[in-house]
């Protein structure tokens, strides 16, 4: 068992590291009423359109649609003839050459009435427009994530809560077609090692390939203070899918390396949310949800490399 780090600890290794960071840029999204925009995907391109998938929601709710936007010269917006998603906090991969885009569904909670429950939902197809759902998680766990290996197998990235997970801990396995996807494979995951104490949690929200051993996972780690403030920091590591060992782990980025903005609630100011990363050689942008009310960009090293 290694050492585990604290949020506590991977802040002060980020804040002693002297980052660079070489631009940031609020995303400013147009044409949606006075809902927020907010914990977005990297840009894809679908049909050579480079979209954005955002969570648009009204700011005393969580009742999220996901909209794909196209940036003309007002800003990002909602594209009309797309479909849209009843779900938070959209993803996408490709596998075998099929899009792939998924999100968290949330529905009444079967047995506590008046509250809410969720599970990450995949869609796939050859472009957005031909999307059908295809997979639906576990009850209760957001943060499932899908990623072609190099050798054409697929990882599963999993995020159990409760008697397995705590608060919320990251497992993994390989499953050879999409078509093996199931329940029990995702219940079934080994979880990593030495990722997060028994008070924090986190999950993984994308993948790539560094080479045929390893992938490189964007994360967030999180904690609450001790006045019951939220803290999600985005963060890196790399993971051996042989032997599941985990690896350089640490912070990307912080709320104050980003622009001064608005929250959703007091207790969610230090909050950001791992998007995306689309990484250029020695370079990497982050693309992010801030504070649970906006979404901005963040230009680093690739912290990969």
């Amino acid at each position: 068992m290694k050492d585990m780090k604290t949020c506590e600890i991977l802040l002060a290794e980020y804040l002693k590291s002297e980052s660079k960071i070489y631009g940031v840029e609020k995303i400013n999204f147009i044409n949606v009423g006075e809902n927020d925009v907010y914990n977005i995907s990297a840009p894809f391109v679908d049909n050579d359109k480079t979209i954005i998938a955002g969570r648009v929601e009204a700011r005393d709710s969580e009742h999220s649609t996901v909209y794909f936007f196209e940036k003309n010269d007002e800003g990002w917006s909602p594209i009309d003839s797309y479909q849209t998603f009843s779900l938070q906090d959209p993803f996408f991969t490709k596998i075998n050459n099929e899009l792939i885009v998924g999100g968290v569904e949330i529905f009444p909670h079967p047995e506590i009435e008046g509250t809410l429950k969720w599970r990450t939902i995949f869609y796939k197809g050859k472009d957005v427009a031909s999307l059908q759902r295809f997979f639906v998680g576990p009850d209760g766990m957001k943060d499932l994530r899908l990623v072609q290996l190099l050798d054409k197998r697929i990882g599963v990235l999993t995020r159990p809560q409760g008697e397995k997970g705590g608060r919320g801990r990251i497992g993994f396995s390989i499953i050879n077609t999409l078509e093996e996807l199931n329940i029990k494979v995702i219940e079934d995951s080994p979880l990593l090692d030495g990722l997060f104490v028994d008070e924090e949690w986190g999950g993984a929200n994308e993948a790539r390939p560094l080479n045929e051993t390893t992938l490189g996972i964007l994360g967030h780690v999180a904690c609450f203070d001790k006045d019951g403030n939220r803290h999600y920091y985005p963060m890196t590591f790399e993971l051996n899918i042989n032997t599941l060992e985990v690896k350089n782990q640490k912070l990307i980025a912080v709320r104050k390396d980003f622009k001064p903005g608005q929250a959703k609630r007091p207790d969610l100011e230090d909050v950001v949310f791992s998007g995306g990363l689309e990484i250029k050689e020695d370079k990497a942008t982050l693309y992010a949800g801030i504070s649970d009310a906006e979404a901005q960009f963040i230009i680093i090293d690739n912290p990969f490399k």
